[in-house]
């Protein structure tokens, strides 16, 4: 049996698409795979998770010491392939391939474009970096196996010729866990809007702040604010009356709080890397998948795939008098957001779903096993 190792630094434990979706399925595919993240050993749905510790220090020392110590307890797995998913693991990736493993990076994001918009960095500073990460990213990827992105861009894979296997694996819903969580029987709370996930100004925040209390709407948000004093700052806008903050959320919290709003909010700021690629935001599938309409950021693929499945609505996210208006008219007519509720979950079950992109990710590692098996002497 095949031994894989997934690495994360700084990915929670149990990470949604780390573990739940590519360790699990490639548990159920017939490999032995471990998961090395923050906190304890144990196991769980096929898959052994070996423990690094627990996590105390800022981001340098995560990117720094912790890094190197989750790539030394990897290295005692002592796997055929190993997987990681943050760019500071890149160094450890050149690493295990001169010891002739296997290695895959999953870039969840391009975290060249991404470091422009580091507010943790001097803005002096960003574009120097940004250019000394992509050279190393560059020169590491000529070196390993295989790299693995969620979305295309214009049509085309973004690490196509930087490596020699690449494969384009959407972060789409995990059908077991939302979509199969509808329950058409929860009651709604009244003029509500909800976003999910991280809480900064690129998300457009701010802008959606001013814009419910335009449309004189509840809005709910729930995830992480970015960075903490962001959290004040929003809450001191005098339109933040309408505004209910949730917190960080569990995973069952979060399904119930989609379900009791009325419409999901999506809309992204135009800004780095955000609205530049072929995929929906990861929150957008889990407003369709629990049946809500879903208003998110006018951008050409989205308004494509809008156009296509009609389960939304998109608009200028800085615009807030057109995003107030498009609150309105869905929570004004009540039908038209069902029909677009139900479109979108059928969108999930035919098209944006898990069980259609684990496909990919398996042929990447059978694509990558029988290269070394043509080259092996």
């Amino acid at each position: 049996m095949i031994k894989v190792c997934h690495m994360t630094s700084g990915h929670p434990p149990e990470d949604g698409r780390i573990f739940r979706k590519e360790c699990v399925s490639l548990a159920q595919a017939g490999y032995d795979v471990y998961l090395v993240q923050r906190g304890a050993s144990y196991e769980k749905d096929g898959v052994h998770i070996v423990g690094a510790g627990d996590f105390h220090g800022g981001r340098l020392s995560r990117m720094i010491s912790y890094a190197r110590n989750v790539y030394q307890t990897a290295l005692g797995v002592d796997a055929d392939i190993y997987h990681f998913h943050e760019p500071e693991l890149l160094p450890y990736g050149l690493k295990l391939k001169r010891r002739g493993k296997i290695v895959i990076f999953d870039s969840h994001e391009r975290y060249a474009e991404l470091i422009g918009q580091k507010y943790y960095l001097p803005k002096w500073s960003r574009v120097l970096v940004a250019r000394c990460y992509g050279a190393f990213e560059r020169y590491v990827l000529r070196r390993i196996d295989g790299v693995v992105f969620p979305a295309l861009k214009d049509g085309k894979d973004p690490f196509a010729g930087q490596c020699r296997h690449t494969a384009i694996v959407n972060n789409t819903a995990l059908l077991s866990e939302t979509y199969d969580q509808y329950d058409p029987d929860v009651k709604k709370d009244s003029e509500s809007i909800c976003y999910v996930g991280a809480l900064d100004y690129g998300r457009g925040i701010t802008h959606l702040v001013r814009a419910a209390a335009r449309a004189q709407c509840e809005l709910y948000l729930a995830g992480k604010f970015c960075p903490d004093s962001y959290r004040q700052e929003l809450l001191s806008m005098p339109e933040a009356h309408c505004v209910h903050d949730c917190g960080i959320l569990d995973r069952p919290a979060v399904m119930e709080r989609i379900q009791r709003s009325q419409i999901g909010m999506a809309t992204i700021l135009n800004v780095g890397q955000y609205n530049q690629y072929d995929n929906l935001a990861t929150k957008c599938y889990e407003y369709m998948s629990l049946g809500i309409p879903v208003i998110l950021t006018r951008s050409p693929y989205n308004q494509k795939v809008v156009d296509q499945y009609r389960f939304g609505i998109c608009v200028d996210p800085e615009n807030c008098e057109e995003l107030a208006g498009a609150i309105r008219y869905l929570l004004d007519h009540p039908d038209e957001a069902q029909e677009m509720g139900e479109n979108g979950r059928r969108a999930v079950r035919e098209v944006f779903n898990w069980s259609i992109e684990e496909k990919k990710l398996l042929a990447l590692y059978e694509e990558i096993l029988n290269d070394k098996k043509e080259i092996a002497p």
